[in-house]
């Protein structure tokens, strides 16, 4: 008799794992707000949302070569010249993007409409997927798009008065969730062809040589920053990416996409209840309300029956 797959025989090491990476992220949404509006490091120079972003990918991407160089050796970085190719622009429209619209988003407003916005990103690949005649459009998708569409305006408070939101803000998360959508559509047929950290690393190398060009280094040591704040930087940088993204691929072993993804959306609910503990972020019923709708709808585009077969990516 065969040996049940890993996630029949370990299934609560995945829900553990993906549970503990939406953790570290949900948290780092909060440390971002306390940097921005002062409340860390008060009296120090300013971080702005482009050096949060910068610095997390750069110190990720030392600290992941680092690891794999050790653990795999020189043979980790071997990658075909067209995925490379692909990774750079995965890296550059998809990760740098997306990190630095969803941390410039709750800047100018608020963790639970920055993640809120953002996470109404599988319905982006839906209408790609649709388009381009990977999927089909059921009922069940067009409801999950609609309730997505509706989840999001109640969340940043379109249909009620007296709530304030910034146009600019989320204007940056949806393209937060454009650049998101972009890693989930080109990144699964990365990773089929290649070791999913051979991939991460290619990815965050040319996000992080992207900002080189962005914000030069000597513009970084213009701005004066601590010992201190560089020491919270590197540490914000393994805590907010290098850890949970090897936790989050490591629950992959053991549970099916999902109840992965499922698992994942506890990354909002940890977000939005760390602001409201620690930056006293406020929400109204009617944004619960929305912020709910949106997780369910994420939920829905993603259901698919057990014998489908996952749909081709670029």
């Amino acid at each position: 008799m065969a040996s049940p797959a890993p996630e029949q025989r370990h299934p609560w090491r995945g829900y553990f794992f993906i549970a503990a990476a939406t953790f570290c992220w949900g948290a780092a949404a909060t440390f971002g707000k306390a940097i921005f509006n002062g409340s860390l490091f008060a009296g120090h120079a300013l971080i702005s949302p482009v050096v949060l972003t910068q610095t997390r990918t750069t110190f990720a991407v030392l600290v992941l070569f680092l690891i794999l160089l050790l653990r795999f050796g020189r043979r980790i970085f071997f990658i075909p010249r067209r995925d490379l190719s692909l990774c750079a622009l995965v890296g550059t429209l998809g990760v740098a993007c997306s990190n630095y619209f969803y941390y410039l988003a709750v800047q100018k407003s608020t963790v639970s409409l920055a993640i809120t916005v953002q996470y109404i990103a599988p319905v982006w690949v839906l209408l790609y997927m649709v388009g381009r005649g990977r999927e089909r459009a059921t009922l069940q998708k067009a409801a999950a798009a609609l309730v997505a569409m509706i989840g999001t305006g109640l969340a940043i408070g379109v249909f009620q008065s007296g709530v304030k939101f910034s146009l600019l803000a989320v204007a940056a998360a949806l393209l937060a969730s454009f650049g998101y959508s972009f890693y989930n559509i080109a990144g699964p047929g990365l990773v089929a062809r290649n070791h999913q950290f051979t991939v991460m690393f290619y990815i965050l190398l040319s996000s992080a040589l992207m900002w080189l060009f962005v914000d030069p280094p000597w513009r970084l040591t213009a701005q004066h920053y601590s010992g201190a704040q560089w020491e919270f930087l590197f540490v914000f940088a393994c805590l907010s990416m290098v850890l949970p993204y090897m936790l989050y691929l490591s629950g992959l072993k053991y549970l099916d996409p999902t109840r992965a993804v499922i698992t994942s959306c506890l990354e909002p609910v940890f977000a939005i209840l760390f602001a409201w503990l620690f930056v006293h972020e406020a929400l109204r019923p009617l944004q619960v309300a929305g912020i709910v709708a949106v997780l369910i709808a994420t939920v829905m585009v993603q259901m698919r029956p057990r014998s489908a077969p996952l749909p081709d990516t670029i």
